[in-house]
């Protein structure tokens, strides 16, 4: 069952507004794109970095990493990839929890990202200065914690997980007896919870992108092309959920769309995944599924504004200057080693933990 405790109030409207006015970068020309490249994976080199990107970040940040020896995944690979690599330097294109994370698993790394306004709707709903006192004032629950927020907030959880493994995890702890407290994202949690049946306390936090999905909409798309299959990711509203073939982390939606025999797929995620998806399965026709966007300023509203924030640009001013580094507080790092790493484990070896 799910815990009716009084929760927090989350400023969703601040959080979009905010969202709404990122300025993007300009769009690189073509004939300026392969000279960029260039330039990037030659400074790269020379300062022994390498370059971990997320599935939503811009194309061309993605191939980067592809051709440089660097890697892209969703956030969880990214963390043990940054770990077990040798580059004294890791160079994060995503949002700013994911360079945290970095910091955090490889405090004698230096750390930069392309830029340090990339933020994260689902991290800005959950503040440390409120989320705190409210485990505080909940000692009966694990606290367990979405990849997206802040170090500080990963020091005082229990566990961190990622949309990948959160399922298996609470499921593990309500076996356990555990009651959760889960942050920050409500519909992460709402899954999770009628998956598991765990006692979960919720809080009420949100994806700007996945929380602009539209059921009815959807529908309407499915009627017209009856031979796709839904690929949803769980950040995404119930009734957009319930509409799925497939619901599952980016890894996952993009695994679905190379084992489905369907010719057709309508994602429900980010479209920076676009890249990867049609990389692996060039033949099939990959659509986005229906939303209400985010503002006037997004280039496609299934995309992350934050996200669009790290360029081809921004990446070799950052390496050419040695700004944008990720730094956090040894004592915050070391409480937030402790449940991030509970997350590698967990994902690594699947045997049962117990809170420690």
């Amino acid at each position: 069952m799910a815990s009716t405790a009084t929760l927090p109030q989350v400023d969703h409207a601040h959080i979009s507004a905010m969202a709404e006015s990122v300025t993007l970068p300009p769009v690189v020309p073509h004939h300026e794109r392969e000279a960029l490249l260039l330039q990037a994976k030659t400074l790269l080199k020379q300062q022994d970095a390498v370059l971990v990107a997320h599935y939503y970040t811009d194309a061309s940040l993605q191939q980067l990493a592809e051709d440089s020896g660097g890697y892209i995944s969703d956030s969880l690979d990214m963390a043990r990839f940054g770990h077990e690599h040798p580059a004294s330097t890791l160079v994060v294109a995503g949002v700013r929890f994911m360079g945290e994370t970095a910091k955090i698993l490889n405090p004698e790394k230096r750390v930069l990202m392309p830029t340090l306004d990339a933020e994260c709707s689902l991290d800005l709903s959950c503040p440390a200065e409120s989320f705190i006192p409210f485990c505080d004032a909940n000692p009966d629950r694990t606290v367990v914690v979405y990849a997206n927020t802040s170090a500080a907030v990963k020091a005082r959880a229990d566990w961190v997980v990622t949309s990948s493994i959160a399922t298996e995890v609470v499921s593990h702890l309500h076996h356990l007896g555990q009651k959760i407290l889960f942050a920050p994202d409500k519909y992460l949690g709402d899954y999770i919870q009628r998956t598991t049946g765990a006692d979960m306390l919720i809080w009420q936090g949100s994806c700007v992108v996945h929380e602009q999905f539209k059921a009815r909409e959807l529908m309407e798309m499915k009627r017209r092309y009856p031979e796709a299959a839904v690929l949803v990711h769980p950040e995404s509203p119930p009734d957009v959920i319930a509409l799925a073939d497939v619901v599952g982390s980016t890894s996952a939606l993009i695994k679905a769309t190379l084992e489905l025999a369907n010719p057709t797929f309508i994602v429900a995620t980010d479209n920076g995944i676009f890249y990867k998806m049609k990389q692996m399965a060039p033949h099939k026709q990959i659509l986005e599924a229906p939303n209400a966007g985010i503002g006037a300023t997004c280039r496609s509203c299934a995309h992350c504004p934050w996200m669009a924030l790290n360029s081809l640009r921004n990446l070799i001013s950052t390496l050419e200057s040695g700004q944008n580094e990720i730094q956090v507080a040894e004592d915050v790092r070391m409480r937030a080693m402790v449940s991030v790493q509970r997350m590698l484990d967990f994902a690594t070896n699947r045997p049962s933990f117990s809170k420690k």
